[in-house]
């Protein structure tokens, strides 16, 4: 029998969650009751910024209670894999950048999911009819990365920060009306299982909005792991149970590929842009592309431009912008300790220089990937000699084709987290596409990320590939912009748009987060336009040859995340109207 959540229901978790930006302390005032309610959230204090107030709200509690931003990150994350679970959860992985206020440094982590020792990873996997679901998960570094987090940088008990994702889970959340979307698109993954199909299909009906979801199953998860932490998920029973799940499925995860999962500690890519200091994931995850995107749109013009939304020829310059980063990213990528990746190169101005000088006033149907080996080893920026991201060990000799078309979804999970004192976390984290392989186990999905790896980056023992970009912006030592996005190949994008009318432009973060977007791929012509530019803009693209598709402004184009921290302290925290998160005030 479905249950339907009373009034009665609501207002107690308003009690035990005081912070829920839904809750009447945030919306008492009748111009905060509307579509836009908890997306822009001003503050002196900390401010989280999350894609589902449950856990925005799990985020603020934990730094009212004493907490950090590692802290409530961690809180965060955890609670979405309860509340946004058709987008990341236990059996996925992801990254995240951290600043230290008192140290004044950023460090970044890295628990993407992960190849296994079988050398069959080295092998194609065949059609998808045929290799089974299980092939397409790689080891999920969730749990080690968030612990990991947690045990470096945090400070209040570990069985307290994951308190409020065992209280969503055990007791349930409102079902919103993006996750029943999501459970109906993804209806014949989860009728792959027959308990995943019990719970998210009941009665044969995906849940609708407003019904109640209880996970007992991943609470009882959640709690193993809060009282004995990571081995709780990577030994003993519950990865041997994980492994024969996934190796029925057809999938070459083993019990000993889970012992010791290695989270990736690695100096985050750093670049010099405008007067900021910008700090994003390095490879495998996809933050030169932003930095590239920022320089690029700095020497084209695009920057200078004042605005976007009525500025044609800035609109049809930054179309090829995004062409040719992404041309670039989607080409040299890879795990870096097996495959030479010149980050550094493709995220240096002087490099950005040439390729901007390349993008021609008629388009091409392909752009190509450009050759930032030359850049490799040019001086970082002043700004970044704290951050010295080693260069590469040139693998080719010659200029590669482009690269593989990327998955063509818009999923993944991004918070953002500032607290009181300074200390900052980006974190992105995802299971691949909705729901993951769809293999299910102990109340959560394992990843789809095995899917990232083609014939050139596939292999034994490695990371696999995304275009992940959890970003800190700094400004004389201090973070500015904390920003990060969820959406596949429209996350570097959206992170650059949004960016450039915050800091380049000067509008309101509310306004700059809600302005709509446009994503152009490195194949064909087409470029995707969200609806608000003015008749000029797509005169503009048709003019350099494009050809323009009107698209609607909701999940497809991704879902960022932020908290811009003004130079006199105060917080300004949004959130993405694209999607069902919300900013809370500590």
């Amino acid at each position: 029998m479905r249950t339907i959540p009373t009034f009665r229901r609501l207002a107690s978790w308003c009690a035990l969650v005081p912070a829920l930006a839904a809750c009447a302390a945030q919306s008492a005032a009748p111009s905060d009751v509307s579509a836009a309610a908890g997306k822009r959230i001003e503050g002196d204090a900390g401010m989280v910024a999350a894609s589902s107030p449950e856990a925005a709200a799990a985020g603020a509690m934990i730094l009212r209670q004493g907490g950090n931003a590692a802290d409530a990150a961690v809180a965060v994350a955890f609670a979405l894999s309860v509340t946004d679970i058709s987008q990341t959860g236990l059996g996925g992985g992801g990254a995240l950048t951290y600043f230290d206020a008192r140290a004044r440094r950023a460090s970044h982590l890295s628990f993407y999911p992960r190849t296994g020792s079988d050398a069959a990873w080295s092998e194609a996997p065949g059609p998808a009819a045929t290799r089974g679901a299980g092939r397409a998960a790689a080891i999920p570094g969730m749990v080690a990365g968030l612990l990991e987090t947690h045990q470096r940088f945090g400070r209040l008990p570990r069985a307290q920060v994951m308190a409020p994702a065992i209280r969503l889970a055990r007791e349930g959340f409102t079902v919103t009306p993006l996750l029943s979307r999501t459970i109906a698109s993804a209806r014949a993954r989860l009728e792959s299982d027959s308990a995943a199909l019990a719970l998210f299909i009941p009665g044969g009906e995906p849940l609708r909005p407003g019904e109640r979801l209880v996970q007992p199953v991943l609470a009882s998860t959640l709690e193993a792991i809060a009282a004995s932490g990571s081995g709780a998920f990577y030994e003993g029973a519950a990865a041997e149970r994980l492994a024969s799940k996934v190796r029925a499925q057809g999938g070459l995860i083993q019990p000993e590929d889970l012992r010791d999962f290695p989270v990736a500690d690695a100096v985050p890519l750093c670049t010099e842009w405008r007067g900021y200091t910008v700090l994003s994931a390095p490879p495998p995850m996809g933050g030169a592309t932003v930095l590239q995107m920022l320089q690029m749109a700095d020497a084209a013009g695009v920057a200078d431009a004042g605005g976007l939304t009525a500025r044609p020829e800035a609109v049809a310059t930054l179309a090829g912008v995004l062409r040719a980063a992404q041309a670039d990213g989607g080409w040299w990528r890879g795990d870096p300790a097996v495959l030479g990746v010149p980050a550094r190169g493709v995220a240096s101005a002087a490099y950005a220089r040439e390729r901007s000088a390349t993008l021609a006033s008629r388009v091409a149907d392909t752009v190509r990937a450009g050759d930032p080996w030359p850049h490799d080893k040019d001086a970082l920026p002043s700004a970044c000699a704290m951050y010295p991201y080693p260069s590469a060990t040139r693998s080719t000799d010659t200029l590669p084709p482009p690269g593989p078309d990327q998955d063509g979804g818009s999923f993944t999970s991004h918070l953002s987290v500032v607290d009181a004192d300074g200390n900052a976390v980006s974190a992105t984290t995802t299971v691949g596409v909705l729901f993951g392989s769809g293999v299910y186990v102990d109340g959560f999905f394992l990843n789809s990320s095995a899917a990232n790896l083609d014939a050139r980056t596939r292999g034994p023992n490695r990371y696999t590939n995304s275009t992940m970009a959890p970003t800190l912006i700094l400004e004389n030592g201090a973070v500015r912009l904390v920003i990060g996005a969820a959406g596949s190949q429209y996350i570097q994008p959206a992170i650059t748009q949004v960016t450039l009318r915050i800091l380049a432009f000067g509008e309101d973060p509310g306004r700059a987060i809600a302005a709509p977007r446009i994503q152009a791929a490195p194949r064909g012509r087409d470029v995707e336009v969200e609806p608000g530019f003015t008749p000029e803009v797509y005169a503009a693209l048709v003019a350099r040859g494009y050809r323009p598709l009107s698209r609607v402004a909701d999940i497809q184009f991704g879902g960022v995340h932020g908290v811009m921290v003004r130079r006199d302290g105060h917080r300004i925290g949004i959130a993405d109207p694209r999607r069902d998160g919300v900013a809370v005030r500590q």
